[in-house]
């Protein structure tokens, strides 16, 4: 298969991104996608790493797919012990 071949359409891009905007917290791994939407692992894969590029999405520890909005950022808790300290 040629490069070409395995470059998402416009069409297929917009479908996903509305996908993504009609679900927040939507979350799927690559094989989820490739199920929901038919795609052959090349094609999917270009995709959802082009939206990835796009900062549309981001890629989860686990390696599911949401979108970046969607993403609460991490709480690091820093809270000085003043009692306990000596």
């Amino acid at each position: 298969m040629s490069p070409e071949q395995n470059r998402p359409t416009d069409e297929v891009l917009r479908r996903v991104q509305c996908e993504f905007l009609e679900m927040p917290g939507l979350r799927l791994t690559g094989a989820q996608a490739r199920r929901m939407w038919g795609l052959d692992a090349a094609v999917c894969e270009a995709l959802l790493g082009a939206l990835v590029d796009a900062t549309f999405l981001f890629k989860t520890r686990d390696g599911a797919f949401m979108r970046v909005a969607q993403a609460a950022p991490a709480q690091a808790s820093l809270r000085t012990n003043s009692a306990g300290a000596a």
